[in-house]
């Protein structure tokens, strides 16, 4: 997946807002003000998104492409390299659980408010 596809991807989703808030290289992706996705826009090598800590550890295992978290909590974030061993379809779940676990750490009221458009 490139920087492009991913960024309408990360974009197609529900309630998703996009800014440069670290650098001019750096796009992050959240939901209701909350980091789902970052990536980088030049070179474009890679990408970090939150996970599941155990299944983090079995993604580290499965593909060369997915490290701990560059300048992120390695127990809760993945680096994934673009381009690599890790396709577009595994991308997008990816990125879906990503966003599913930043929806489901709000509360019942705000999850319904997003849900509904609020």
């Amino acid at each position: 997946m490139d920087v492009v596809a991913f960024r309408e991807y990360c974009l197609s989703k529900p309630n998703v807002t996009e800014s440069l808030p670290f650098d001019e290289n750096t796009l992050v992706f959240k939901l209701n003000n909350k980091m789902f996705a970052l990536i980088d826009i030049e070179p474009g090598e890679s990408c970090n998104l939150k996970c599941d800590p155990e299944r983090s550890l079995e993604l580290r295992s499965q593909y060369q492409a997915v490290h701990p978290g560059y300048h992120m909590n390695k127990k809760h974030w993945n680096t994934i390299m673009l381009q690599s061993d890790v396709d577009d379809r595994l991308m997008k779940e990816l990125i879906d659980h990503s966003y599913q676990l930043v929806f489901n750490n709000f509360s019942k009221k705000i999850q319904k408010e997003l849900l509904d458009g609020h």
